[in-house]
């Protein structure tokens, strides 16, 4: 680990960690929400007794889901001075996780990450995603600040692969999505219900997005009516009734994009409930089948044991695919239809076969994740041996 600046040694006889974790908190994504949820799972497991505080979007939304936060604030729009008083009271700062090293965020969020560095908190890379990165201030902020922290962990090769173009001069460990981790809560049959989705029948869960900063050039009317052709092939193929998922509330717009392509849109149906990630997780249980776009669905319905199509847009799509061993096409342009709804046929066939090899397969990236949180706590253990000095090593040199 290459470690920043140390802090004054505290003389508390019993010291409690001062934790901050920042990130894209605030309600905006459930991926995101999943990660926070886990990350502070994984600090309470060390940490049982630690303050933590969420550097949040929306102070509120986090204080009302995420209880066991100790403190929350904003991070946006409200005074530097203020946030250098409650990142100088640190003694770590977890970056993470999830993709938050990209063109215009990047330089955002490590601006934090240095501040506390300046003061001489301890910062640690909670499985973070990197890319795109072409800006150049964002590029230079990541190759700047990186090496100064004391441990930098990325979800997947092809952030690690992303950081290495930009320059980035350290030694860079490579587990997986801390959601993978997440407990499921019941979504019950009274949610379906309120929902409208039938039971009784075959569920395809279908997740599509907007193409956002990941894939720009991305065609929307081609892929919105590619989708629906998807989905109208299930609907006949399977006997099956789709039910889109929004994981941020921009996919509803291209939800109903889509189901005004099918031709048989009566057989699909938009989520419009809101739910906790846990309770996402949860519905999954109730699908046969998961074809999607948005990473976080294609976690969850992988780690529920469903055959998954991902639609890879970006590179974490197409790095999560050939991890878990799912079919890898090429992208999710309209001239790609035939090929697309030859995987799905050849998926549904094959999976009772592959089931074994891809469910084994997820337990080794759960293995990963695990690893993330290990190391987190290794750092809090080196920390902590900081804290205990004064009249803590004499009252330990006595025991001994």
């Amino acid at each position: 680990m290459t470690h920043a600046a140390q802090r004054p040694p505290s003389f508390s006889r019993t010291p409690v960690p001062r934790i901050g974790v920042l990130g894209s908190y605030g309600g905006f994504n459930i991926g995101d929400e999943s990660i926070l949820a886990c990350v502070l799972g994984c600090l309470r497991a060390h940490r049982p007794h630690a303050r933590i505080v969420v550097f949040s979007r929306n102070a509120e939304h986090t204080r009302t889901h995420h209880r066991c936060a100790d403190e929350v604030v904003d991070w946006e729009g409200v005074a530097q001075r203020q946030l250098l008083d409650t990142l100088s009271g640190l003694d770590l700062l977890v970056l993470g996780g999830g993709g938050i090293l990209y063109d215009g965020e990047a330089r955002r969020y490590l601006r934090l990450v240095r501040a506390a560095q300046d003061h001489g908190v301890r910062t640690f890379a909670y499985a973070v995603g990197a890319g795109p990165l072409r800006e150049p201030d964002d590029r230079e902020a990541v190759r700047t600040v990186l090496p100064q922290m004391d441990d930098v962990v990325v979800r997947d090769e092809e952030s690690a692969l992303v950081l290495d173009e930009v320059g980035v001069e350290r030694e860079l460990t490579v587990t997986a999505d801390p959601a993978l981790l997440l407990s499921a809560e019941p979504f019950t049959s009274r949610m379906m219900t309120h929902e409208g989705i039938p039971t009784g029948k075959r569920l395809v869960g279908m997740s599509v997005r907007e193409p956002g900063r990941a894939a720009e050039k991305l065609d929307e009317g081609g892929y919105h009516a590619l989708l629906a052709d998807v989905a109208d092939f299930l609907v006949r193929r399977l006997d099956a009734h789709v039910v889109f998922l929004p994981m941020e509330r921009h996919d509803v717009r291209h939800a109903h994009a889509v189901l005004s392509h099918m031709s048989a849109p009566d057989q699909g149906r938009i989520m419009n409930g809101t739910y906790s990630p846990g309770q996402v997780l949860g519905f999954m249980r109730h699908l046969d089948l998961a074809v999607g776009m948005r990473l976080h669905f294609l976690i969850f319905a992988a780690v529920s044991g469903l055959p998954v199509l991902p639609l890879p847009y970006s590179g974490k799509v197409f790095d999560f695919a050939r991890r878990v061993g799912a079919p890898a096409l090429l992208g999710v342009a309209r001239e790609q239809a035939g090929l697309l709804l030859a995987e799905v046929d050849r998926l549904w066939d094959e999976y009772p076969q592959r089931r074994d090899e891809m469910q084994s397969r997820i337990r080794e990236l759960c293995g990963l994740a695990r690893e993330t949180c290990t190391r987190c706590g290794a750092l809090l253990d080196e920390i902590d041996g900081g804290l205990r000095t004064g009249s803590d090593l004499e009252d330990l040199s006595t025991r001994l």
